[in-house]
């Protein structure tokens, strides 16, 4: 994409996030948002937002700073600037244990499950920083293959099974804003499609999420709506309604 033409699908798509209101009434508001690794400059000024009870999904191809953004909103990143403002509060500045108190929950791409702990005690990891939160049983109920496996290391779990665990770890919190990275990558089909299920059933709890996710046919059940990044910057926003509408500039920018 030429200059111009990615100027021009930057602007289309904060217009188009502003149509979903105003930045001051999102749940999450990111502007501006510049990031590096070292002296590696990643991010080039991110803009979007989401609303509450939202999911929505960072879409682009590897390397397109999908990841880098969760890890700046979580606070990972010591070197970002910009705004991310959640619920009405600017997190810029804080480090990731004072977001995660705050009530944002992330799920990263590798899982971080502990070897030396079961799967209950995994799930038991976690602190509680804000009321409603999961209990382990509802946890065992949304994921009856952990229930299965209470006892068992967490490490001799199935990759879909360390998945499920990984989701459910950060349920119990009481976070209200989950991000997660690549959370079917790698997975049987049949996997695949009970993280959807369970995608649905926490929006239907009133969470919101925020999905980086390279299975676009995927994203595309479960989403709300859709940001493209390309570049370290978001060029374009979609709607759920209207992907079939646009599948051909989605694949254009996804190279699917």
């Amino acid at each position: 994409m030429s200059v111009p033409a990615m100027r021009e699908a930057t602007a289309s798509a904060g217009q188009a996030g502003a149509s979903t209101g105003p930045a001051t009434q999102a749940l999450l508001s990111v502007q501006g948002l510049q990031a590096f690794y070292g002296e590696s400059h990643i991010l080039h000024g991110v803009d979007f937002q989401v609303e509450r009870g939202e999911v929505v999904t960072l879409l682009g191809r590897n390397g397109a700073g999908k990841t880098t953004t969760l890890k700046s909103i979580m606070g990972i990143l010591a070197k970002r600037t910009g705004s991310i403002r959640f619920a009405g509060e600017e997190l810029i500045a804080l480090r990731s244990n004072q977001v995660a108190q705050n009530g944002i929950a992330y799920c990263p791409e590798e899982r971080g499950i502990f070897a030396s702990l079961n799967v209950e005690e995994n799930l038991l990891l976690p602190p509680v920083v804000k009321p409603g939160g999961m209990t382990v049983d509802e946890i065992f109920r949304l994921f009856p293959n952990l229930a299965e496996r209470r006892y068992s290391q967490g490490t001799k779990l199935s990759g879909g099974e360390q998945q499920m665990l990984a989701i459910g770890r950060i349920l119990r919190t009481g976070a209200s804003l989950l991000l997660l990275d690549e959370p079917t990558e790698g997975l049987a089909p049949v996997i695949v499609q009970k993280i959807g299920e369970v995608i649905r059933q926490l929006k239907a709890r009133g969470l919101t999420v925020l999905l980086v996710e390279q299975n676009f046919r995927f994203a595309a059940t479960v989403a709300d709506r859709h940001y493209v990044m390309e570049d370290g910057r978001v060029v374009d926003m979609v709607h759920g309604h209207a992907v079939e509408a646009n599948l051909e500039k989605l694949h254009d920018y996804l190279g699917i």
